[in-house]
């Protein structure tokens, strides 16, 4: 049996080491990306729901599983606040939008490449 060309595989799962650095594949103590490294990966998919509880019954639109950067994650929620032309925040890794912003967010995200889905009722 022959072997096809692995150059462009990457490794999957390897117990020499431990976790591997999503962004460049390289094992997490000696990691190059520093901060820029997203703070969490998941499946690649944003999503968005809307939440009203511990909130006193306002709505607010979160939006989580952005696998970016801290600070592209920011820049996101910024264009995203001044598109709604709303509040907003980016607490642990999620941004948090004031009001029902679904709809807006998805095809703002949308348009910057982001897989998304609506989650949620």
């Amino acid at each position: 049996m022959s072997r096809k060309n692995t150059s462009s595989s990457r490794l999957v799962f390897s117990t020499d080491g431990g976790r591997l650095c999503p962004q460049c594949q390289r094992k997490l103590p000696s990691c190059v990306c520093g901060k820029s490294a997203p703070a969490q990966t998941g499946d690649g998919i944003a999503r968005i729901r809307r939440e009203t509880k511990g909130r006193g019954g306002k709505a607010v639109t979160v939006i989580e599983g952005l696998p970016v950067a801290p600070d592209v994650l920011k820049d996101t929620a910024k264009r995203l606040k001044q598109r709604c032309g709303v509040g907003g925040a980016v607490k642990e890794g999620t941004i948090e939008i004031q009001g029902d912003q679904r709809t807006i967010c998805k095809e703002v995200l949308e348009q910057q490449g982001y897989t998304v889905k609506l989650s949620g009722g």
